[in-house]
């Protein structure tokens, strides 16, 4: 029996794709929407929905003409359905990777300026190789991502952290150490200089990451050590977006030196005093998936020894 928010559910009670189906309508807010991508007919799905609505003794969805939410039951329900439904495709998972075949899932996150893999040609060889596993990528902050590996909810992520900075409740590879350059328009009055200090760039508006990012940290840290204060008029999530801006010379900004080559249209300066930077591989200590164990093997990262 598994219980959550006053539901019970005896053991043989509730069928896997019955959790499919309530899944797939809380994500959709559709029946039909559902059972289209669940690859069945809108009255066996909802036959299903209803028939575990019955065993549960709760409604898991309001239905009206105009559309389709979850119940407060349905709400506590959904959690633990998600959680049961990847505990078999990981238990299916492992039991492939028994007899020598890699299936199931792989769950990537990474930082928008991840520069020491080259991922699509990490991916397209992890691709040849398993070609059963489907994979999802996730574009966010590095803190986020350390915690979101950290749970289960994603296998295995990129980082860019501060020197100062270190994964904590993971398991961590070092790929890289890079330092940050300044990064201006072609028509900027600083783009033909041969270098600039922080305190030169203190005097110009900036675009950068959002405050409280592992990434802002960085800068942040260093024009902080140095006792300076500058003004960032643009905090952007996107790194080519944090790139057009400049292009449009409404701020300068500070880029890793390994990612800058990406970037077109933009002058790039080396910053004597900048700070650095050090990229990370991580995944969950507690353990790895299959998938997650093949992926890490492609990029040869030597799993047993610790960072």
């Amino acid at each position: 029996m598994f219980v959550t928010a006053s539901i019970a559910i005896q053991d043989g009670s509730v069928e896997l794709q019955q959790l499919r189906y309530v899944v797939a309508v809380a994500e959709t807010n559709s029946f039909t929407r559902a059972a289209e991508r669940c690859l069945v007919v809108q009255s066996a799905l909802s036959h299903q929905i209803a028939r575990l609505e019955r065993e549960l003794g709760a409604k898991l969805f309001e239905r009206t003409s105009r559309r389709v939410r979850l119940t407060q039951a349905g709400a506590a329900f959904l959690p633990a359905a998600r959680q049961c439904l990847d505990a078999a495709e990981r238990a299916a998972a492992e039991v492939a990777a028994a007899v020598g075949e890699v299936r199931g899932r792989l769950a990537v996150g990474l930082i928008p300026t991840v520069a020491a893999v080259d991922l699509p040609a990490a991916l397209r060889d992890f691709r040849e190789r398993y070609p059963h596993v489907r994979v999802s990528l996730g574009v966010g902050a590095s803190d986020d991502l350390v915690e979101q590996v950290r749970v289960g909810a994603i296998d295995v992520a990129f980082l860019g952290l501060p020197t100062t900075a270190h994964p904590q409740g993971v398991a961590a590879h070092i790929l890289a150490r890079d330092r940050l350059v300044a990064v201006v328009a072609p028509a900027h009055p600083l783009a033909g200089e041969p270098s600039v200090t922080l305190a030169r760039l203190a005097e110009e508006v900036f675009v950068d990451l959002p405050a409280g990012t592992a990434g802002r940290a960085q800068t942040d840290q260093a024009f902080a050590a140095a006792g300076l204060t500058r003004d960032v008029a643009f905090e952007v999530t996107n790194a080519d977006l944090m790139a057009r801006l400049v292009q449009q010379n409404l701020g300068v900004s500070m880029f890793a030196s390994n990612y800058v080559p990406r970037l077109t249209d933009v002058t790039t300066i080396p910053v004597p005093d900048a700070p650095g930077r050090v990229e990370y591989l991580v995944w969950n200590r507690a353990g790895r998936s299959p998938a997650a164990s093949a992926f890490l093997d492609i990029l040869a990262i030597p799993v047993d020894r610790p960072e």
